[in-house]
């Protein structure tokens, strides 16, 4: 029986990064959505403390947890890019990394707990989840070093990376350290991460990845955490409901109007971009792309958390003012909109629209706040905000 086990796995091998039709698997949608419960921890966590006017510490937990969150997920999906063999053993690696990911996101509440309580951080369990993911991943870049011989070098220095900071991260969990020498260490840790694949395999990756894949994998990746704003949305909603016995009112119209319209706004700008084609011609650029997403993927998840915010405020359970309350919102879009530039920049691309339509954007949502200072209503200040992420939109469809 272990023989015919054994018999039944095949061979590691690069894929061919010019494969034509590569397509995410079910499997990998299917591990995109554990995703899904980190996030949805981080951005409910990050909603609560703002509301509570702990803004600065609930930045530095959310910052704290998609890293976390985002780094595993960027790792496995680049090598599954370029070496997906998709047997037994490997599916069972992904399930592996999966219970990690749960692990993970079930010790989001003690990290954010202790953040909170200004004591020694707790991220024991959140860690072990960490490990449970990244032996996973050791194991598949093992595998490569063993039966790939032409990438045997950068999975070994791959392995070698990971297994170092995995060390750092348990002697940090260990250490149970104060706030301040807590997240200097942590900012030290996530800089050596995101060295490691420019360390392995240079800033073009070494390894075939997909063009077309890794593009789709990410705006997979996107459509999940935009799923935040929907969650948000409903939140918001649900909380402006709760005061009147269920009955529809025109603040939870307007809930519904800014959140699925933030939400729609998000992924209509995102999608303006054709990441793959700028990938296929700019392959150099592939490490410019992949991690700078993450400040375009954190400022869409931190949408969610300000929709929720605004939701807060209306129904009196939140600390902050008209003025902060549009600014939890607002600052995340222009965050977005200025993180997506970036990324396009970086990678030496055209950017969604021409100069004078983003800055026609940023114009509008810095209006909006102006207009809560002026004492219009926050809801309807923020439709302008929500307006300003459709100028991209209009600005392409003119300029066709």
């Amino acid at each position: 029986m272990s023989n015919a086990l054994f018999a039944g796995l095949r061979r590691m091998a690069s894929r061919d990064p010019h494969e034509a039709g590569r397509v995410a698997s079910a499997l990998e949608l299917l591990y995109d959505l554990t995703f899904v419960i980190a996030v949805g921890i981080a951005a409910s966590h990050l909603a609560g403390m703002v509301a509570e006017g702990r803004v600065g510490l609930g930045l530095l937990g959310f910052a704290f947890a998609m890293m976390a969150t985002f780094i595993t997920w960027i790792n496995f999906s680049w090598l599954n890019s370029a070496f997906d063999v998709d047997d037994w053993m490997h599916r069972v690696q992904i399930l592996v990394q999966m219970a990690g990911v749960v692990l993970l996101a079930i010790g989001l509440d003690a990290m954010f707990a202790s953040l909170q309580g200004g004591g020694r951080m707790e991220i024991r369990l959140l860690v072990a989840g960490y490990v449970v993911m990244r032996v996973s991943l050791v194991a598949m870049w093992a595998r490569i070093a063993a039966q790939v011989p032409e990438h045997r070098g950068t999975a070994l220095r791959n392995i070698a990376g990971i297994l170092v900071a995995q060390v750092a991260w348990v002697v940090l969990a260990i250490a149970a350290l104060e706030r301040l020498p807590f997240f200097l260490i942590v900012a030290m840790l996530g800089t050596f991460e995101l060295s490691i694949p420019l360390f392995a395999q240079g800033a073009a990756g070494a390894t075939p990845w997909h063009r077309h894949h890794i593009a789709e994998r990410y705006s997979a990746f996107a459509i999940i955490t935009l799923g935040e704003g929907v969650v948000g949305t409903v939140e918001a909603a649900r909380e402006a409901l709760a005061g009147h016995d269920g009955a529809w009112t025109a603040d939870a119209g307007l809930l519904v109007a800014i959140g699925l319209g933030a939400t729609f706004g998000l992924w209509w700008t995102y999608f303006l971009v054709p990441f793959g084609e700028h990938l296929h011609h700019r392959p150099g650029r592939g490490y410019v792309f992949g991690y700078g997403h993450v400040p375009v993927l954190m400022s869409i998840a931190a949408t969610g958390a300000g929709i929720h915010i605004v939701g807060l405020y209306i129904e009196h359970n939140s600390a902050l003012g008209p003025v902060g309350t549009a600014l939890a919102l607002v600052i995340p879009l222009a965050f977005f909109l200025a993180a997506l530039q970036a990324v396009l920049a970086g990678m030496r691309a055209p950017g969604v629209v021409g100069g004078r339509w983003l800055l026609l954007a940023f114009v509008l949502l810095g209006l909006s706040v102006l207009l809560t200072v002026l004492g219009v209503p926050v809801l309807l200040a923020l439709l302008v905000a929500v307006a300003a992420l459709f100028v991209p939109v209009i600005g392409q469809e003119i300029s066709r």
